[in-house]
C-alpha cells in the first residue's frame, strides 16, 4: 500500500530534473500523475506507465493563464479531483545585475513566480470544494539568501524569494479549506540543467565549487528533492504548513 494510494497529483515541469524524480516517486506511492511542461513528457510518462499507474501530459507554460486553466481542467475531468500540486517549473537565470535586461528580468518573474500563482490559484479553486490538498512549492536556499552573485542571478533569487512570501500567505489563506501549503528550498542539486551552457571545464569547477560550499560534502539528488516532497504530500505531514524546508546539505 503506498502512502499516495489513490491521490492524483499535478507536477508542473516534471520532465525532467527534478520534478520528473517526484513524478515518478508519487507514482510508485500510488498517486495518479498529470505532468505540465514545455518539453517533451513522452518518456518521464512511459516509465510511469510500465510501472501501472495512469499518467497524463499536457503541454503547459505556466506563465500563460490559459494553458495553467486547461491543465487543471483536463486533469479534474479524467481523475475527477486534484489533491496534490508541486509548483517546480522554472527557468533559471544568469547574468550580472548590471548587464540584466528588462526581459530577462520578466522572463523569470513569469516563469518562476507568476507561473506558481496561476497554478496555486487553479487549484485552489478544486481543493477548497473537496476540503483538502497539498501545496509544494519548490524554491531555492538562493531566494533565503544563501546564495550570492555570480553564483546565483538577481532574477532568479528574487524570484525564489518571492515563492517563500507567497507559500506563507497561501497556507494561512488556505488553511480553514484543509490545504497545506509548504515550500522545499533545494540547495545544490547535479541535474540536466548543471551542464547546460557551460564548458566541461567550468561545469567541473562548479560541482567542485558547490561541494565545497556544502558542509555534508556531497551534491544533492533529485531523489533527496523528491523525499521531502513525498513527505509533504503525504499524511505525514498534515501539521505541517506555512513552512520552507531546506534541503541543502546543511548550506542554510
Amino acid at each position: 500500500m503506498g502512502k499516495l494510494d489513490g491521490k492524483v497529483a499535478v507536477i508542473t515541469g516534471g520532465a525532467r530534473g527534478i520534478g520528473k524524480q517526484i513524478a515518478l516517486t508519487f507514482s510508485n506511492e500510488g498517486a495518479e500523475i498529470v505532468i505540465g511542461d514545455v518539453i517533451e513528457m513522452e518518456t518521464v510518462a512511459r516509465e510511469i506507465r510500465n510501472s501501472g499507474r495512469r499518467v497524463m501530459t499536457i503541454k503547459t507554460d505556466v506563465s500563460n493563464e490559459g494553458e495553467v486553466k486547461n491543465l487543471f481542467q483536463t486533469a479534474i475531468v479524467t481523475f475527477k479531483k486534484v489533491d496534490v500540486l508541486v509548483n517546480n517549473a522554472a527557468v533559471p537565470g544568469r547574468g550580472r545585475l548590471m548587464e540584466m535586461t528588462q526581459d530577462d528580468w520578466d522572463n523569470v518573474f513569469n516563469v518562476n513566480l507568476k507561473g506558481v500563482f496561476l497554478c496555486t490559484q487553479a487549484a485552489g479553486r478544486y481543493m477548497m470544494k473537496q476540503k483538502y490538498g497539498k501545496i509544494i512549492n519548490i524554491t531555492s536556499i538562493g531566494g533565503i539568501g544563501n546564495a550570492f552573485p555570480p553564483r546565483i542571478a538577481a532574477n532568479y533569487a528574487t524570484s525564489k524569494a518571492g515563492v517563500i512570501r507567497f507559500t506563507k500567505f497561501c497556507s494561512q489563506e488556505l488553511a480553514p479549506s484543509g490545504i497545506n501549503v509548504n515550500a522545499i528550498a533545494p540547495g545544490f542539486v547535479e541535474t540536466d540543467l548543471t551542464y547546460a551552457g557551460r564548458s566541461p571545464e567550468e561545469v567541473k569547477a562548479f560541482i567542485e565549487e558547490e561541494i565545497r560550499l556544502t558542509p555534508l560534502g556531497r551534491a544533492g539528488s533529485p531523489q533527496d528533492i523528491a523525499n521531502l516532497a513525498m513527505f509533504l504530500a503525504s499524511e505525514e505531514s498534515s501539521f505541517i504548513t506555512g513552512q520552507t524546508i531546506a534541503a541543502d546539505g546543511g548550506r542554510s
